[in-house]
């Protein structure tokens, strides 16, 4: 596997529509994905003394996040009134390779922050809703 340019790494915010368009939130310097799976331990006498977990069950999820400098581009508007509503809206991440992971997400914590002489900067956090897909 190549390496990959982190300023590849690109989060994207849909439009509302179905299938929904995405337009690239601007600003972001950092971004970070995370993928959890829970487990169901299934292990019992014949185990052997050894933990068996059981394949395709639990739950998985993937959290997002990202910091940047406010540019007040639309894409961070939308991000802002999907926090603020506590609305679900579809995103999507994309890789330098050409793959993309898309989904449903609540935006869990929107931070904004500055200094007196410096840019507004902002931190996003993401938690999905259902299932995420890769293309």
């Amino acid at each position: 596997m190549a390496a990959e340019k982190g300023s590849a790494f690109l989060l994207k915010v849909g439009d509302g529509a179905t299938p929904p368009a995405f337009t690239t939130i601007a600003g972001l310097r950092t971004t970070q994905l995370t993928i959890t799976a829970d487990t169901v331990v299934v292990t019992n006498k014949g185990s052997a003394g050894w933990r068996d977990l059981l394949s395709g069950a639990g739950f998985r999820s993937v959290s997002l996040s990202g910091a940047g400098v406010f540019n007040g581009s639309a894409a961070e508007a939308a991000v802002k009134a999907n926090a603020l509503a506590g609305t679900i809206n579809s995103y999507q991440v994309c890789f330098e390779s050409g793959e993309t992971m898309t989904g449903n997400f609540l935006v869990t914590r929107l931070d904004y922050a500055g200094d007196f002489n410096s840019e507004r900067s902002y931190t996003v956090a993401l938690e999905s809703s259902g299932a995420v897909v890769t293309a």
